[in-house]
Parts: structure tokens; sequence; C-alpha cells
């Protein structure tokens, strides 16, 4: 079926906004500083290992340093290990880097989720990686660096990709909003940035949904929580009203009226966190509150303040840890709102 021309002018935000350049990285200062020195003074190494979490910008980086190296596409090789990780898929590549590129200096291969290669298969390439072509650089990507060899990663430069702030992402959201013609709220972008998980990627497909609902409109951190399920503010700022005066049972069932109303639990568990964290900053760090005025609503900055006194004692460093924890934990359990459960029933014991 053909596609519409709507549909085949759709470009996705992660996409359409991807870095092209070193001097439009975000938070990877660490990393560009390296790689630009190293270009500018003729110093590339032939083997990169970009290890960091889902979305951090690690191919996006191998895309730039071939781009900076003046590398053509006919001389860049992508290549994702999920489905391409046996000995026969490696012998395949090392056939090709024994020639010499089309028209650039250098033949450019970057290998994604290379922690997917079977040990056949690296072993195959550590071959190529201890005597590596003059005219090769090759650019491993992985997201879990302790499933690389130690033979592999003693013959690469390894850099550690970080998670993007919420500042980072908050920033990245409002620009790429208003590029979009879009208007994004700072709390909306906050609200975003929380679900985002510290990665690009996530954080940018979840824009792209809300902004499905812009319309010129101001988008508001409500409007965002209708999008990405999160619960309305009121039941957040109800469950630590509640932990505040230590009720629990009444702290589970703001809990579970949002869920019923189809919250996420994660979500739920995110919020209550960012919330904690604000109270706890308040009070030990006053100081910062000027931050906490660009990631929450005049009405939440109030709550929080007043939960940062005596009113809000119980909430302590300890129940935050527990959040955390709970948090954590609602990946693996059989139904995501055990953890936090258990995390609230966990505190009864410590009072």
């Amino acid at each position: 079926m053909a596609k519409t021309p709507s549909e085949a002018a759709f470009t996705a935000l992660y996409r359409k906004y991807r870095p092209d350049a070193f001097a439009e990285v975000r938070g990877q200062e660490h990393v560009v500083s390296v790689l630009e020195a190293a270009v500018e003074q003729g110093k590339v190494a032939h083997a990169y290992l970009f290890a960091g979490g889902r979305g951090t910008g690690k191919t996006s980086m191998a895309r730039i340093l071939a781009k900076a190296l003046g590398t053509s596409e006919k001389d860049l090789y992508e290549m994702d290990a999920a489905s391409n990780r046996g000995v026969d898929d490696i012998r395949e590549l090392r056939e090709g880097v024994a020639t010499l590129p089309f028209e650039s200096d250098y033949k450019f291969y970057i290998i994604d989720e290379a922690h997917m290669l079977t040990k056949e298969a690296f072993n195959a390439l550590l071959k190529t990686l201890e005597e590596p072509p003059s005219h090769v650089v090759f650019v491993l990507a992985t997201t879990e660096l302790d499933r690389m060899p130690e033979t592999i990663q003693s013959r690469c430069q390894v850099f550690q990709f970080k998670k993007p702030s919420h500042e980072i992402l908050k920033s990245l959201l409002l620009d790429v909003a208003k590029k979009e013609g879009a208007k994004l709220s700072p709390a909306g972008a906050e609200l975003i940035a929380l679900m985002g998980e510290g990665s690009f990627r996530d954080t940018l497909g979840i824009l792209q949904k809300v902004l499905t609902l812009s319309n010129g409109k101001m988008l508001a951190e409500e409007e965002v929580a209708k999008v990405v399920g999160a619960p309305p503010a009121e039941l957040v700022r109800g469950f630590l009203e509640a932990l505040a005066d230590t009720d629990v049972d009444t702290a589970i069932g703001k809990f579970h009226d949002a869920l019923a109303g189809g919250a996420d639990a994660k979500t739920f568990a995110l919020l209550a966190i960012a919330r904690v964290r604000g109270i706890l900053l308040m009070r030990f760090a006053p100081k910062l509150e000027h931050e906490l005025e660009e990631q929450f609503t005049g009405e939440d900055l109030k709550f929080l303040k007043t939960l940062s006194g005596k009113e809000g004692a119980a909430i302590n460093a300890a129940l935050l840890a527990e959040l955390i924890t709970a948090l954590l934990e609602m990946n693996r359990a059989p139904l995501p709102q055990i953890p936090l459960e258990l995390a609230l029933l966990r505190t009864i014991d410590k009072t």
C-alpha cells in the first residue's frame, strides 16, 4: 500500500533532532572533548567501546565521529549484533575490513549491541582488533559493559556514557517543542523528563505522543499526565500527606485509587520519589529551592514546603530509600504494585 504524503513525511523526533556534530551533543562532554582532540591531532584510535544505558547517544556519537573523519556513506558500515551475532557475520566483516575504503580515509564500522555477539564471534573479532588495518576504525556500542570480554575491552578505548540529567532532558524537551511549534509548560517538560528515565530516545518518544494533543494550546502537567498514564497530582499529594501522618492504610488506598484510574505503578512511584526528594532538599538544602521552582507547579511547591517542616517529619531519607528500592524491584515483581506496598509496610516496622 502506498504511503500518504503525511505518512511519508513523518520522522520520529529522536531521529529528527539527533545531534549531527560534537557541538550539538548534550551531557557527554567528557567523551566529546577527547574525541574532538583526537580528530584535531590525528590521533584517532583504531577501536572504541561506547558503554551506557539505552538512548544515551552512543550510536549518534559514533556517527558524529565518522562524519568528523570525513567518512562517506559508502565507507560507513553499521551492524546490529543482536541479529548478526554469529562467527560467520564477523568473518564476513573481516573480509570487508581487508579492502581499502571507496572514497574516504577510513572504513568506519559501528557494531551496536556488541555484547550480544557469541563467544566464537568475539574470538574472530579479537583477531581483527589485535592487528587492525590502518584504514579501519571500529566503534562497539553496548548497554552491558560487564558482558564484554576483557580481551575486547583491553584493545579499545572505553568511554562510559552518562544518563542525561533531568535538567538536560527538560531543556531538550522545551527546545524541541518550540521548534515543533508547540507550547510545553516547564512542569509538563519536567514530567516527561522524569518518565524518560535518562534516555534521550525514550524522552523524545514520549514528547512525540504528547504533541499529538497540542493543537496550539499550552501543554500543562495535567495534559501530559493524561498521555503518559500519570496519576492526578492530588492523589500523589494525598499519598505523601498520609505518609507524613504515618497513615499507611490511607497511603496504600491512594496508591490503589491511582491504579484504578489507569495510572502506571512505576509512574506513580517516580512521581512520589521526585516529590520526596523535593521535600528533603527544601528541608536540608534550602538554597536549592529556586531549582525546584522550575520543576514543580506553584501548588506542588507550596505542598512540598509545608511537608519540609515539622508536619512532614515522617518523610525522611529512609522513606526515600524504600521508595527507590520499590521502583527498582517493580520490573521483576509478578505484580508491579507489590514492591511499593511492601515498602510502605516496612515503614510501619521502622516506626
